[in-house]
């Protein structure tokens, strides 16, 4: 484990992204974890951010709300496979860590696990969140990304870790 700025690998962060990305969540003794395409990296209030988009109608949610806390882990080569099983299972029904194949690694600040042999993790604790409010939306984008109105909370995590396995 080597801890690293959070920027260090941002264009692979920005690359990978699209492709997908391991969100988890923990709480209560569940774990959970979700492919994730849309995010962002930065500053914000002079502190760094990595901000997610979780539809209430997710499993993961629930444990996000409940836990205020999450972790991404970034593939840094491959893991198609498993990023496929965990895009496309609903964790109400489904161990996505076994059927994916998927190690959990536990965070080294947060309670919350990372994914084993993704190669990149970082924690979060959301610090704020907000539901989308589709009239304040682009109308274009709204109706190719919303078509049934499922729109997302977004979550601002601070980044209390980042680092390479």
């Amino acid at each position: 484990m080597q801890e690293i700025t959070f920027d260090q690998y941002a264009p692979q962060v920005l690359q990978q992204l699209p492709k997908g990305a391991f969100l988890t969540v923990s709480h209560g003794g569940r774990d959970n974890t979700m492919t994730i395409g849309w995010g962002s990296l930065g500053v914000i209030w002079g502190k760094p951010i990595l901000s997610v988009l979780v539809r209430p109608s997710r499993f993961t949610y629930g444990l996000l709300e409940a836990s205020g806390e999450f972790t991404v882990s970034v593939p840094l080569a491959g893991m198609a496979k498993a990023l496929g099983v965990c895009g496309s299972k609903s964790g109400r029904d489904t161990d996505k860590f076994t059927a994916a194949g998927l190690q959990k690694l536990p965070g080294i600040k947060l309670a919350t696990p990372v994914i084993g042999g993704a190669g990149l993790h970082y924690e979060c604790k959301v610090v704020f969140k907000q539901p989308m409010n589709p009239a304040l939306l682009d109308a274009g984008i709204n109706a190719a990304s919303y078509p049934s109105g499922d729109h997302h909370t977004i979550y601002y995590g601070l980044i209390e870790a980042c680092w390479l396995e």
